[in-house]
């Protein structure tokens, strides 16, 4: 009943999280919707991983409300290889690698000395490890060395979820669910001739019972083979699927399979490394409809790879690659990646930049602060397991979406190719550094896709966080808003950064223009006083000129007067008194025929030429100037003696 399994996941839930309290147990449930995975990702990260347990009770979307499936079951074959059992013949079994052991009555210890469970799988063995989270990963080597007999030099203990990790590492600092997987390579030891059978074709038979068969898909069926087989779902080669079933993300009811029983056979796709054994194995699997359900109480446990549920779909649904080899521009390789991108998951993903990876940088980091972006750089691994619900459900979701393309400029790279791989390793070294792209490096297939979140500072760029592809739409969001807290704390001061610099600028460029006006003024001040003295020098030099002339006119008419008369002279002799404009008075005697010429020349001769003075009698006022010079003085009327005085003209 529905009350029953809310109790199972409440206890699978306290067993797999220490958490003793129930009330704060049933909280973080319900805020989960009782997603059983959901919530265990919400205390423990999910990139150290999901209880296979809890998958195959819960599935990869929810709780008890989606599909249920048992596991499978052998049933008698007509081999005396195989092996059998009925859907009740064996209970689940706390010492099944896949099952969570529940203790209800038992007081579960604090997560600080949590026990670890580890299933480690070496050459056909599976050895089971328990010990507290305070061991290292040198101790479970000590363990397997005595187990295994492989000295601990010679061993290399992989399935880590976080990538190798040395021997001193603590299991604590790992943050492991309380079940894990892993296995080990010795790739200096061949195998024993007792491992490798090269007998006759092994051939197993199955019977799966299957209840809510139109929500159960295809990677559970493959992914609980290959726990019986040992057949990794890449390497499964099927035969008797309806033509339909191309997509491994399809489920039963809408595949067209035969209801209530369909046949199916599975072998290993052969490979030139694979052994005979190994290549020849096949197994028969009968699927039963159980539409009550009861079977999949009693059927053992299987659990279901995280990394196989997101499958790229069986050998037959075949993808044209998303970007070519060697493409010379960048831009038409990114071209053809959105297209081939928007016809496998529709036109509903990020936009992303079309150009190569300096110009995106340059977009998102070297604009005004305002302005800039993160950088998202999407890289995609068509060999990978979780390339396709990446793609589809997160790089699609509308909320992602969004954000990328209000937020981020978004790059993409397709990796798949050794060569474009290569090429990608090169950009990032160039613009990023060579740790980044041995960050890269360090990332194996299976954890592909990634997304690089950039950041650019003033002196370099900084990855803020790689995320990825075993990650949900929720995670997604949470690790790309804190990546935008992050930025837009750093945004807020680039912003007042540039705002004080802009506004030191201004104050600059205000101070240069107002020296420049200055400086422009004092050039035309100088300019205008040098002028002016040159014009002063000029005038001055005018003058002289002009002094000269009349000094050389002066003296000339001077000496081309004629001798002034005595007074005891025969001849009649006229005095004339002229008072100057300075009140000085010239005196001198002319004979009365003397034309009025020469007493011009006189006057002349002591620098008050005609053109400029007139010669004024007292009483009657005449002008003596304008009569004619040829007039003699007594003509004129100024014999015997006259008074006369000069006046400048107007």
């Amino acid at each position: 009943t529905s009350s029953n399994l809310g109790y199972d996941l409440l206890v699978l839930f306290q067993a797999c999280t220490g958490i003793d309290n129930i009330a704060e147990a049933i909280t973080l449930l319900e805020l989960n919707n009782w997603d059983l995975v959901a919530a265990i990702n919400g205390v423990i990260p999910q990139e150290n991983g999901i209880l296979p347990s809890e998958a195959s009770q819960t599935g990869p979307y929810g709780p008890h409300n989606q599909s249920e499936a048992t596991a499978p079951v052998p049933s008698a074959p007509p081999s005396s290889e195989s092996a059998s059992a009925s859907s009740s013949s064996s209970p689940p079994s706390s010492s099944s690698p896949a099952f969570c052991p529940v203790q209800p009555s038992r007081h579960i210890l604090e997560r600080q000395s949590r026990m670890l469970s580890f299933r480690v799988e070496y050459r056909q063995r599976s050895t089971e490890v328990v010990l507290e989270d305070a061991s290292t990963v040198g101790d479970i080597k000590s363990i397997l060395e005595t187990e295994l007999q492989v000295p601990v030099s010679k061993m290399q203990l992989k399935g880590w979820k976080s990538g190798d990790v040395s021997d001193s590492t603590v299991l604590r600092s790992l943050h492991l669910p309380k079940n894990n997987s892993l296995y080990v390579l010795t790739p200096d030891i061949a195998p024993s001739a007792s491992s490798v059978n090269k007998g006759a074709a092994i051939h197993m038979h199955f019977n799966f019972f299957v209840s809510h068969s139109q929500v159960l898909f295809f990677i559970f069926v493959k992914r609980n083979i290959s726990d019986l087989t040992n057949i990794p779902v890449r390497h499964q080669q099927w035969d008797g699927w309806p033509a339909s079933a191309s997509d491994d993300s399809m489920t039963l009811a809408s595949s067209g399979i035969s209801y209530p029983c369909h046949h199916l056979t599975v072998c290993r796709r052969s490979s030139p490394a694979l052994t005979v054994d190994q290549t020849d194995e096949c197994t028969d699997v009968h699927m039963v409809s159980d539409s009550e359900g009861d079977d999949f109480e009693d059927a053992p446990e299987f659990g279901v790879d995280e990394s196989e549920v997101f499958g790229m779909g069986s050998a037959s649904c075949q993808k044209s690659s998303m970007m070519p080899e060697n493409s010379e521009n960048e831009g038409d390789a990114l071209l053809h990646f959105t297209a081939e991108f928007s016809r496998r998951y529709g036109d509903c993903h990020p936009v992303f930049y079309i150009g190569s990876l300096e110009a995106a940088s340059q977009e998102a980091f070297y604009g005004k602060a305002r302005d800039r972006k993160l950088l998202a750089i999407y890289l995609h691994n068509d060999e990978s397991v979780l390339g396709n619900v990446f793609c589809s459900q997160m790089m699609c979701a509308d909320s992602i979406v969004s954000y990328l393309s209000q937020n981020f400029i978004t790059w993409a790279w397709d990796v798949t190719k050794e060569a474009n791989k290569a090429r990608l390793l090169t950009m990032c070294t160039r613009h990023f550094g060579s740790v980044v792209a041995q960050t890269i490096r360090t990332y194996k297939t299976d954890q592909f896709p990634l997304l690089l979140i950039v950041m650019g500072k003033r002196t370099s760029n900084e990855v803020l966080n790689v995320i990825q592809g075993n990650t949900t739409v929720d995670e997604l969001m949470m690790r790309l808003m804190g990546a935008m807290e992050i930025f837009t704390a750093q945004q807020q001061e680039d912003i007042k950064d540039e705002d004080e610099r802009e506004a030191r600028e201004m104050v600059k460029r205000e101070q240069d223009e107002a020296y420049r006006l200055s400086l422009e003024a004092d050039r035309k001040k100088r300019e205008a006083q040098e002028r002016e003295e040159a014009e002063q020098v000029r005038q001055e030099r005018i003058r002289k000129e002009q002094e000269e002339e009349r000094e050389a006119i002066r003296l000339s008419l001077e000496q081309a007067l004629p001798p002034e008369p005595k007074e005891e002279g025969g001849e009649p002799v006229s005095k004339l008194r002229i008072r100057t404009p300075s009140g000085e008075f010239l005196e001198r005697r002319f004979l009365g025929s003397c034309k009025l010429q020469v007493l011009f020349d006189f006057i002349a001769s002591k620098g008050y030429p005609s053109d400029e003075f007139k010669l004024l009698t007292t009483f009657p006022r005449r002008n003596i100037t304008q009569i004619d010079p040829a007039w003699s003085l007594v003509e004129a009327k100024l014999f015997p003696q006259e008074t006369l005085f000069l006046e400048a003209k107007e």
